[in-house]
């Protein structure tokens, strides 16, 4: 063999030796990309899965906030609403009372609490109070009820007030004080069925 076959042999050997060597590498490396891109493909997907789960999660939140506030302004709505009505119901209440005072039935009222007083003071002294309004009413009631009646210095609506100083004990029936428990009391009842 000549120096030239020889070389040529040895380059053809060389460059077969070269690429066989340059396709392992490259079979490698496109083996090692291929992984690489499926760990980045589940990577990528775990992230997006993450993401997603976060801003599901903070819509959910944002929802949550919203609805919150929406409650807590229609509680303040409903309560302004209630208690405006309330107002107006009292009002009501007390025209009827008023009405009320013009009747024989109070006439009756007014003899009741007394006689509950007397009965309850049984003999300790008794003074029985009865609102300026009703001064028309004290002649009958004293003779009727044998009890010291007075008309009282200030108006409470209606009613009576009875004392019984040597026990410091007021029994106080009077519908200024029976109003402002009823209002103070008072509840509008929620979340029962309408009826049409």
């Amino acid at each position: 063999m000549t120096t030239d076959e020889k070389l040529q042999h040895f380059l053809d050997i060389c460059m077969d030796d070269a690429r066989e060597r340059g396709g392992r590498i490259f079979d490698e490396y496109a083996s090692a990309l291929e992984k690489d891109l499926e760990e980045h493909k589940i990577d990528a997907k775990r992230r997006a899965a993450m993401q997603l789960q976060g801003e599901s999660e903070k819509i959910q939140r944002e929802i949550n906030k919203e609805l919150a506030l929406e409650q807590i302004n229609l509680k303040r709505t409903l309560s302004l609403r209630q208690e405006e009505l309330k107002k107006k119901l009292f009002v009501e209440v007390r025209n009827l009372l008023v009405n009320f005072m013009e009747t024989a039935r109070y006439q009756q009222l007014l003899d009741a609490q007394i006689k509950h007083a007397v009965d309850f003071a049984g003999d300790e002294e008794l003074v029985i109070y009865l609102d300026p309004s009703d001064a028309d009413k004290l002649n009958q009631l004293s003779l009727h009820n044998h009890a010291n009646i007075k008309i009282s210095e200030y108006s409470f609506s209606g009613g009576t007030r009875a004392v019984i100083p040597s026990k410091h004990i007021l029994i106080d029936n009077s519908f200024d004080t029976k109003l402002k428990e009823a209002e103070r009391d008072f509840r509008f009842e929620t979340g029962g069925a309408i009826h049409g």
